[in-house]
């Protein structure tokens, strides 16, 4: 994305409660911020939490070192304040703001196989050479194990 401006992508678009989406957000100047272990399973709990509390359903995801990839079906409010969600939550156990402004989204059109889209979000340790196998990469996971 030119300029790295996620925020243009949103300009006229609406959330849909019950839309399955393709969600990535990304750390300041792409910071490894979760190449430390015990920081990046405390994103996925928030994750996890989220969908807990019925506010998104979590179909799939991965904590990137710099970026998280997150496949979820919108329960309750809109798509960015989901996603403010996850980030103000991590935000606040950091300490710090990591996060880039913004974020890229795909709603999911009825067509798309939804599977296909989560091995896809799985596989970005092995097109990243961080790993060989999916199974190797700790902090991944979707419904469909």
């Amino acid at each position: 994305m030119m300029n790295g401006r996620y925020s243009d992508l949103r300009k006229g678009r609406v959330s849909v409660t019950g839309t399955a989406y393709h969600v990535v957000f990304s750390t300041k100047h792409r910071q490894p911020e979760f190449s430390n272990f015990t920081q990046a399973r405390q994103i996925v709990r928030y994750l996890k939490t989220d969908s807990q509390l019925n506010n998104t359903q979590t179909l799939a995801f991965v904590v990137m070192p710099d970026h998280v990839h997150w496949l979820l079906i919108l329960n309750n409010g809109t798509l960015p304040g989901a996603v403010q969600r996850i980030k103000s939550m991590y935000s606040r156990y950091a300490k710090n703001k990591i996060w880039n402004k913004g974020f890229y989204d795909h709603g999911i059109r009825g067509d798309e196989d939804l599977a296909a889209i989560a091995r896809y979000i799985v596989a970005n340790p092995i097109r990243a050479n961080l790993v060989r196998r999916v199974g190797d990469y700790p902090h991944w996971d979707a419904v469909w194990l």
